[in-house]
């Protein structure tokens, strides 16, 4: 039995599976991490529809669709083309939740605008786009390890808002 002592992963799969929706992923900064989490979940494929690790601004441009402008105007972390990404992602698999994650893992590349731990997480539905602001500390497998915690707690918690709006 799936419970709340289960881990987040096997509680997304439950959730999904109950509610009979499909998520893939959009990931820069985890690497594919959460991805990795989900699938390695059993029976992951009856609600799992694909992983992208786009990592270049390219590949966020012709995987994801997200648009140049946004890239070039508030760049690759950010609110916007965490929004992109999640949209993209949702359009691109045909899935029916769109999950993204941007950010700098470091232990290079933060600026003082953008430290080495902002992350943007992003959850596309049909109904709804959430998107969160969060600035982790640690090491870069730290950081990756709680911006994929966090990404599954917002997916955790849409499906917590959802049976709430239906009673």
């Amino acid at each position: 039995m799936i419970g709340e002592s289960s881990p987040l992963e096997e509680q997304i799969g439950a959730l999904l599976r109950k509610r009979g929706k499909t998520i893939s992923m959009a990931e820069s900064c985890t690497g594919g991490f959460i991805s990795h989490r989900i699938t390695n979940v059993r029976g992951s494929s009856d609600y799992y529809g694909c992983g992208v690790i786009a990592y270049s601004n390219q590949s966020k441009i012709d995987i994801l669709h997200v648009s140049p402008e946004t890239l070039k105007k508030f760049g690759a972390v950010s609110r916007q083309t965490a929004i992109e990404m999640a949209q993209g992602i949702k359009q691109v698999s045909g899935s029916d939740l769109g999950l993204a994650v941007t950010g700098i893992a470091g232990p290079g590349g933060g600026t003082p605008e953008k430290p080495v731990g902002l992350v943007y997480i992003c959850l596309a539905s049909d109904e709804s786009v959430v998107c969160e602001e969060f600035r982790f500390k640690g090491k870069r497998e730290e950081i990756k390890s709680q911006a994929s915690e966090a990404a599954l707690e917002m997916t955790k918690k849409y499906f917590q808002a959802m049976s709430e709006s239906q009673t």
